[in-house]
């Protein structure tokens, strides 16, 4: 592309988390300089900026939670670190110029789309207006507070896992802990290291695959530093573990359910010594309805003399601790929420309106969707990343985030060559997609009878029911018989009003042939 022919956008991105960073980057590889990043908080990180409690580590390994293109030699362990991760980001958004374009401490109040251009305006009370608007900020970033009743009354410390109050002193204190998920398996053991006693109020029992987490020495470090190859390689055999096991035995693939659905139930049978309590711990759900967990330390904390499972259900919250529904007291002096997040929320509770002032609150009023988990229909220009039926399972949300980058460079192109304006989604193919979905669900673990965060309010999965394989081609190129997009002129036009499919063009003269060229 001839840089000098072409035009040159305005972007502005919500969030300076991992996408953020990402499509910053993307987009200034690509000769687009104009870019405004608008970061709620002091520093760039997002998820691992936020979550910094004792034992927070990703469960992806480590070398595979990188960008394809900024390999990392220096990770400790398989499974990183919390603030190795920060640092990881940190370093590279440093390296790539990325957190000088970054406006911190300023959130977004309110976008308005009209007549082509988003109008944005921020909490320090300035305007910008933007040819484009890219929505980077992530799944897991509004905690979930349990609906227990008396929960505001409790006397003691009370803090989600989330926004852990490092101030508080845990050691010879009685600590509980809401909650059993990937959170909680993390801390719980940590917990039990220091404090007196841990009571753990468990609702649901979950699955969890054992994968130690590997230690690495500077011997390896250094062989990685001195041949990055290897590291390549070790990436890849991640993925391809990843992708043909884990992402595979979700999404109706008997084999490899079998192989994970065996390790997962071996694991609890040889871990826990009590049968009791190896019962309590047992789920009566299909493995992989709940998101699998990844741990080898949650089981050994458990077990400790100091740690008490909890499985009569919470009747309510006092002044002194905790009242379960056989009538006991649970009396505390910090109780830790591990509840999790409100993964539906994505950009809200932002001001945000469409064509002819569509609230975003409207267009999802009934259903949280958005075309190949990117694009809304009513809100041209604008692109979500890492939007609902993004396939996050047991995968890594930077190759996600790659791919979803990719596409939304091609559209983005297409209005720098001036054969388009704006782009959005067409509602049909809304509609198309995500019966393309619901087809899918039906041979998930996802369904298999759980309460997940994967459920929104109609019980269906906002997850991508086919192989990262399907999806990776399937998101390679637009489909543009799916898109709406009005021409650089005047008298705009939308493309041909043809029926929509799910299945890619696989081709970039298909995606030019259809733009309506000025």
């Amino acid at each position: 592309m001839n840089q000098q022919s072409v035009r040159n956008p305005s972007v502005v991105i919500i969030g300076a988390g991992m996408t953020g960073i990402l499509m910053t980057i993307k987009l200034r590889e690509a000769g687009i300089t104009d870019i405004t990043i608008l970061e709620k908080k002091h520093n760039i990180g997002g998820t691992w900026r936020e979550n910094r409690y004792p034992g927070v580590a990703c469960d992806v390994p480590a070398h595979m939670y990188t960008y394809s293109f900024e390999p990392n030699a220096e990770w400790s362990n398989r499974f990183a670190h919390g603030d190795e991760i920060q640092e990881y980001f940190e370093r590279v958004g440093r390296k790539y110029g990325v957190t000088e374009k970054v406006r911190f401490n300023e959130a977004v109040v309110s976008s308005l789309y009209d007549n082509g251009k988003w109008t944005v305006e921020t909490s320090k009370g300035d305007t910008l207006v933007a040819d484009f608007l890219i929505g980077a900020t992530g799944i897991l970033h509004h905690p979930a507070f349990p609906d227990i009743k008396g929960l505001e009354t409790f006397n003691g410390k009370m803090f989600h896992t989330a926004q852990w109050d490092e101030s508080v002193d845990l050691s010879g204190k009685r600590v509980g802990v809401i909650g059993t998920g990937s959170t909680a398996a993390q801390v719980i053991p940590e917990l039990t290291k220091v404090a007196k006693k841990v009571s753990v109020f468990q609702r649901t029992p979950q699955w969890i695959f054992p994968l130690p987490n590997k230690a690495f020495d500077e011997k390896q470090k250094q062989a990685w530093r001195d041949n990055p190859n290897k590291m390549h390689r070790l990436r890849k055999w991640y993925t391809r573990g990843l992708e043909h096991i884990f992402s595979k035995a979700v999404t109706g693939h008997k084999l490899q359910h079998a192989f994970v659905d065996f390790m997962c139930k071996r694991n609890l049978n040889k871990s826990i010594k009590d049968p009791v309590l190896r019962e309590k711990l047992r789920p009566d759900y299909t493995v992989g309805c709940k998101r699998l967990i990844i741990n080898s330390t949650f089981y050994d904390g458990i077990q400790k003399p100091n740690a008490d499972l909890v499985t009569e259900g919470i009747e309510r919250i006092e002044e002194r601790g905790v009242i379960t529904k056989d009538g006991n007291l649970h009396e505390l002096d910090v109780l830790v929420v591990s509840t999790g997040f409100q993964p539906f929320n994505f950009m809200r509770p932002m001001e945000m309106r469409g064509k002819d002032g569509l609230h975003i609150n409207e267009a999802w009023g009934r259903k949280v969707q958005a075309y190949r988990s990117v694009l809304l229909p009513n809100f041209p220009n604008f692109f979500l990343m890492l939007g609902p039926n993004t396939p996050i399972g047991n995968f890594s949300v930077i190759a996600m985030s790659e791919v979803q980058t990719n596409y939304v460079l091609k559209l983005i192109d297409l209005w720098r060559q001036k054969k388009i304006d704006t782009i959005e989604a067409k509602q049909e193919a809304l509609v198309s997609f995500n019966q393309y979905l619901k087809a899918g669900m039906k041979g998930t673990a996802w369904v298999g009878g759980c309460q997940s965060w994967y459920l929104d309010g109609d019980g269906d999965p906002a997850m991508w029911p086919y192989t990262w394989k399907r999806w990776v081609t399937e998101m390679d190129q637009p489909n543009v018989n799916d898109l709406v997009m009005e021409a650089a002129r005047p008298n705009a036009v939308s493309a041909p009003d043809t029926s929509s499919e799910t299945a890619p063009n696989t081709a970039d003269e298909k995606l030019e042939e259809a733009a309506i060229v000025s």
